[in-house]
């Protein structure tokens, strides 16, 4: 936001999660973002087996591409219609659109509905006021026997403190996920991973909450 943007209420910055604010955001000819895939999703599914995978908040298709490139089969779900097609283009141009399938759904409101996979996946995804933890329950219903759940987001830090409350609140620690996992999970990964980002051309150091849990087989 600049200076000369007014200063949002807090009912205006919880409209920016929802749908309606994404499509808008998707609706221009530029990119939203670099297209790379989130450097916690490469060190993590490297060394994994390639199987069925669901990337949940996929936005614009990065870590779809990416999945599909390295031999998984990909479902990539989110609440945006303008987002889905972008990554839908994303993956054609890629040469990966016969590995992908597309799913529009919102997190909040996900279920399964017996479908399961190898690797449930979300990036950056942060529905207001600590609903994380209940998104991440709805994800590790979709986990196979077996298979890994990897959820990553901004940790609370001094970079963000210009944001509204609602969305300082939307932030979470690794370990304020563990409640939502069932007992069948062993986890791998609780912790929150350094990172150097660039936010509005200035580079600061960040770090990444990083959960990553196994389904006992």
């Amino acid at each position: 936001m600049s200076g000369h943007d007014h200063r949002l209420t807090e009912h205006e910055a919880d409209a920016m999660f929802e749908p309606p604010s994404w499509d808008e955001r998707y609706s221009g000819p530029e990119k939203i973002f670099s297209g790379d895939p989130n450097p916690q999703l490469v060190a993590e599914a490297t060394g994994l087996t390639p199987g069925t995978a669901l990337d949940v908040g996929c936005g614009e298709g990065g870590d779809v591409i990416w999945l599909a490139g390295r031999g998984w089969t990909v479902t990539g779900a989110d609440f945006s219609a303008n987002g889905l097609a972008r990554a839908a283009r994303h993956a054609e141009q890629a040469g990966v659109a016969d590995r992908v399938d597309w799913w529009q759904v919102d997190a909040r409101t996900f279920a399964a509905g017996g479908r399961t996979y190898d690797l449930v996946t979300s990036h950056f995804l942060h529905p207001p006021n600590g609903g994380m933890v209940e998104v991440t329950r709805r994800l590790a219903e979709a986990v196979a026997r077996g298979g890994h759940l990897l959820v990553v987001g901004h940790a609370p830090s001094e970079v963000f403190t210009r944001l509204m409350e609602s969305r300082r609140k939307a932030m979470f620690l690794a370990e304020e996920l563990l409640p939502a996992l069932p007992d069948d999970f062993d986890v791998l990964v609780a912790e929150q991973r350094p990172r150097t980002m660039t936010r509005d051309g200035v580079t600061v150091d960040v770090h990444d909450s990083t959960l990553l849990a196994r389904r006992t087989s």
